[in-house]
């Protein structure tokens, strides 16, 4: 009976590309925090006796909208760059899976960090406001726990294809 050899996991060749793997998904979080500063909803609120502003009525859900905004512009990003990163044959295995998912998570953290930095000043309050004075106030992530959206598509998405993928090697030999 012929057996055929495994394909070993190839480690060392694929450290550099992994690498750049990671910081180019890591990039990625630029965009996706400046296109949820775009499309997250600012809330209104009301400054009451105490000096501080409560939410106009129904407008405090803008808060979770501003959040599922973000999770879903990350869970594209990962159903995306998972494809992506599947395309790279030549460098297809666990090392770059896990540098996808490591710059996905990087991807998330920077997107946070950009989404509020391109808010900037914009939503701003100019003096002090009186009781009863509306003001708008900025959107904002409550929860730092969505960052894992993106990675959780990328490994999902990685894994489906890898499954779907019958060579041993997943193809990463043309012939």
């Amino acid at each position: 009976m012929l057996q055929r050899e495994r394909p070993k996991v190839v480690i060392k060749a694929d450290l550099l590309p992994s690498v750049t793997v990671a910081s180019t998904i890591g990039m990625a979080g630029i965009p996706i925090g400046w296109l949820w500063a775009q499309l997250a909803p600012p809330r209104q609120a009301v400054i009451t006796s105490d000096g501080k502003p409560t939410p106009v009525d129904m407008e405090s859900w803008h808060s979770f909208d501003a959040l599922v905004i973000f999770a879903l512009l990350l869970l594209g990003a990962g159903l995306v760059l998972g494809t992506l990163t599947w395309l790279l044959r030549e460098r297809r295995g666990p090392v770059v899976m896990l540098a996808a998912v490591a710059g996905s998570l990087l991807s998330g953290w920077l997107g946070m960090l950009m989404g509020r930095a391109f808010l900037g000043d914009e939503y701003a309050v100019s003096g002090r406001p009186k009781i009863g004075d509306v003001i708008t106030l900025a959107p904002e992530i409550s929860s730092s726990w969505v960052i894992i959206m993106q990675p959780l598509a990328v490994a999902l998405v990685y894994a489906v294809l890898a499954a779907w993928n019958g060579r041993d090697d997943l193809g990463r030999r043309l012939a």
